[in-house]
């Protein structure tokens, strides 16, 4: 691009407020910033996966609205959304739903004689429940069951359609979706470290690894680590014993007080509002506001479409983790430590 051309571009760029430290520091402590702030805008990352404490709310919800009930209609908006072609869609109308269970991030539902419908929500798909006559919500509708005395709608916001449906049949079938992550709730503190250390990557890559751990994504792991006061990038390989167990007991306790957390919010009747983005959060999402437990500034670490949140003081001694596009962006001037730890 020509340098008149990439100029003029610069000064388009909105000033925003990503910098979590005082406004008039900015500049004298970093003089190359002032020259290359204005194209770093802060972008907010799209609503991620629901997470394990979201699925199992969603699961109790499910059950106490369609369990019993038989399906008397399926509705898809694409034939693209059913990713499987044997047994037919219609195989499960005129049936009763028998279960309602989870697998790490998806949802099964359970319609007896060994069939299973395979809920995949991804990023933006979510689930909502409607009284008889349910309109599908507008531009957002891409699925529909019916039954006796409600409507449940499959939805995904956004262009992109990766929310998935599949049908099986057999245990084994079912099995071959699972990607055999540990069931952290359940897992000791020896299978826990053991799961931990088969592969030597960062902490926050092993927590969201769906081969390793079941159900946990981008949000809690944030919020995991941070109570555990674990460094987001940490090597399983490099972690100690007593780390390991307070990783451990870090993932249980999180875990647990925001599922009860959401069981409370929801109560008898169904999930709303599923966001990663949640009131109450120590660092996920929370960029540039004081931590709860020191008051020093969260950061971040963006790549490709996502962010981990962390807490520098609190998790990596004061040092501020590089980010791939800021650090490459103020080179020498990327600061390394919190300001009143210089």
């Amino acid at each position: 691009m020509p340098l008149k051309r990439r100029a003029k571009r610069r000064k388009n760029f909105v000033d925003r407020e990503w910098w979590p430290w005082h406004e008039e520091d900015k500049f004298t402590k970093y003089p190359s910033f002032r020259d290359t702030h204005r194209c770093i805008p802060s972008v907010r990352s799209p609503s991620p996966v629901p997470e394990l404490p979201d699925i199992v709310v969603y699961t109790e919800s499910l059950v106490r609205h369609i369990v019993g009930r038989t399906l008397q209609r399926v509705r898809l908006s694409s034939p693209f959304l059913l990713r499987s072609v044997t047994p037919p869609i219609e195989a499960i109308v005129g049936r009763a739903v028998v279960g309602v269970r989870r697998m790490g991030k998806r949802l099964i539902l359970e319609f007896g004689d060994e069939l299973f419908l395979v809920i995949h929500l991804m990023i933006a798909g979510r689930l909502r429940w409607r009284g008889v006559g349910g309109k599908v919500p507008a531009k957002l509708g891409i699925a529909s069951f019916d039954f006796r005395d409600g409507v449940l709608f499959l939805t995904e916001a956004g262009t992109k359609r990766r929310a998935s449906l599949t049908l099986v049949q057999g245990e084994t079938a079912l099995a071959l979706i699972d990607r055999g992550g540990l069931e952290v709730m359940e897992a000791t503190p020896a299978a826990f470290a053991e799961r931990l250390r088969r592969e030597n990557h960062t902490l926050k890559r092993s927590l969201t690894d769906p081969r390793l751990f079941s159900g946990i994504g981008n949000a809690y792991s944030d919020e995991i680590l941070h109570r555990a006061r674990l460094s987001p990038l940490l090597l399983t390989a490099r972690l100690t014993e007593e780390e390991a167990e307070r990783l451990h007991l870090a993932t249980i306790t999180v875990l647990q007080e925001w599922t009860e957390r959401l069981r409370a919010e929801v109560g008898d009747g169904f999930p709303e509002k599923v966001t990663a983005f949640r009131e109450g959060m120590a660092v996920h999402g929370r960029y540039g506001q004081p931590c709860p437990a020191c008051g020093a500034p969260v950061q971040r670490i963006r790549y490709a479409d996502n962010e981990t949140n962390y807490c520098a003081r609190c998790q990596n001694e004061g040092r501020v983790l590089a980010d791939r596009a800021l650090s490459r962006l103020l080179k020498q001037d990327f600061p390394r430590t919190l300001p009143d730890e210089e």
